[in-house]
């Protein structure tokens, strides 16, 4: 049995927590596809050229150490508005996609354009201040020398690339469920998702 959760939103939101939760509820397979991009990304940044580094991509890429910091996430954001790449990662998403046993997708336009015909699908949204507290907290806990101020900043740029990029914008599907977590704890968002998913398993 096939059956396919594609979970959007911007950074930050909760979709991957709310995902690999999803995921692992309902026995399902989990792709985070942002990890595509900054698998991508850290290709580039070791000096292979945008296409090239998608085309390149093998499992054991998104694998690597640092696909979390600072530096990746920017160039993936960067590699992600480039068409081609998108197409280039096309295929392995799809594939996994279909798998038996079901799978869960996240990323920024699943719902929209890799999996246009998933059995579910929630868009992950929260207030852009409550992210960059989220992501600030995540980064200074690692260590990293950052201030909330350059964080907010980051987010919103990274939203209007995301939101702006003529392929592939990020937008909720329109039979998205939108699941605001700017108020929710991490449980209550887990549970909303999860009752989504069961519903639309009948």
């Amino acid at each position: 049995m096939s059956f396919t959760v594609a979970i959007d939103g911007p950074a930050a939101a909760g979709k991957g927590t709310i995902s690999r939760a999803v995921a692992a509820r309902f026995g399902f397979a989990h792709l985070d596809t942002g990890l595509l991009y900054r698998a991508t990304g850290r290709r580039v940044l070791d000096g292979l050229e945008p296409l090239a580094a998608a085309r390149a991509l093998v499992a054991e890429d998104l694998l690597r150490d640092g696909l979390r910091s600072a530096e990746v996430a920017e160039a993936a954001s960067r590699v992600a508005v480039i068409p081609e790449v998108r197409q280039a990662l096309l295929d392995f998403q799809r594939a996994f996609a279909a798998r038996d046993g079901g799978a869960v997708l996240d990323g920024r336009d699943i719902g929209t354009v890799i999996c246009p015909e998933a059995e579910a699908k929630l868009f992950v949204t929260a207030r852009a201040e409550i992210r960059a507290e989220r992501r600030f907290r995540e980064l200074s806990a690692a260590g990293a020398q950052t201030s909330f101020e350059a964080v907010l900043e980051d987010v919103r740029a990274r939203d209007a690339r995301d939101m702006g990029r003529a392929d592939a914008p990020m937008r909720p599907a329109g039979d998205a469920e939108i699941l605001d977590t700017s108020d929710l704890d991490i449980d209550a968002a887990v549970a909303a998702a999860v009752a989504h998913v069961a519903a639309r398993l009948g």
